[in-house]
């Protein structure tokens, strides 16, 4: 059978006109895989949000209670004993004005970026290199911290960050097909719960006002905002 039917024969079985519940979500998604390899499970929010505005441009990270099932790579820009930190904490690659030449050359073989305060002068040539790739280290999601061995660990422990797009749209991972439903369903709730925390007293109207999940390749689900 074609992908494009596998995909038919998916889609076949998602009630268009129903919105689900998480569990009830998840559980279908899982029913109706059709590829060999470990997919990626998404939600989106589509939030009542303006991300026009600075006060609803809504940024942050969470590290899930069952990670994402993705080994991350992790950069670290520090020097001194700072680096040694890193190091000790798991960091991937550490060093300072070597990495930023290996990176201007193309280098790109990591999945996180963490800095000292210290490096970001040192750093901020790459701004368009890492910035694209959303990459660039901020101390809005904690990625410009003194604090390396926290951010580090997070980082390997399975950290998610998120932002809203123009839309107000948040997207972002929960974990593997590979994971089951328990542990989906619970770093579900936890991205939920997230999302709740951060909404902005500015917010008028219906918050929640839509969301999906999805695996890489199956169909998009429609979740119950009135449960969420």
């Amino acid at each position: 059978m074609s992908t494009g039917k596998k995909f038919k024969a998916a889609l076949s079985k998602v009630d268009r006109t129903k919105k689900y519940t998480a569990e009830e979500a998840v559980k279908l998604a899982l029913e109706t895989k059709y590829t060999k390899f470990d997919e990626t499970v998404d939600v989106a929010f589509n939030l009542g949000v303006d991300p026009k505005h600075s006060d609803q441009m809504l940024r942050g990270a969470i590290v899930l209670p069952h990670g994402t099932g993705k080994k991350s790579k992790v950069l670290v820009f520090a020097k001194g004993e700072k680096a040694s930190e890193a190091e000790k904490a798991g960091a991937d690659y550490v060093g300072a004005e070597d990495l930023v030449e290996k990176i201007s050359g193309g280098w790109l073989d990591f999945d996180a970026v963490i800095a000292t305060p210290d490096m970001m002068k040192v750093i901020s040539k790459l701004g368009k290199i890492l910035g694209t790739k959303g990459l660039m280290p901020n101390p809005k999601v904690g990625t410009v911290t003194m604090d390396l061995e926290r951010a580090v660990r997070e980082h390997k422990a399975g950290r998610v960050e998120y932002r809203t797009e123009k839309t107000g749209i948040i997207h972002t991972v929960i974990g593997k097909t590979s994971f089951g439903e328990k542990k989906l369903v619970e770093n579900f709730q936890a991205i939920l719960a997230e999302v709740h925390r951060i909404k902005p007293s500015s917010a008028k109207g219906i918050y929640i006002k839509a969301a999906t999940l999805s695996t890489t390749m199956g169909p998009g689900i429609k979740l119950d905002t009135n449960l969420l």
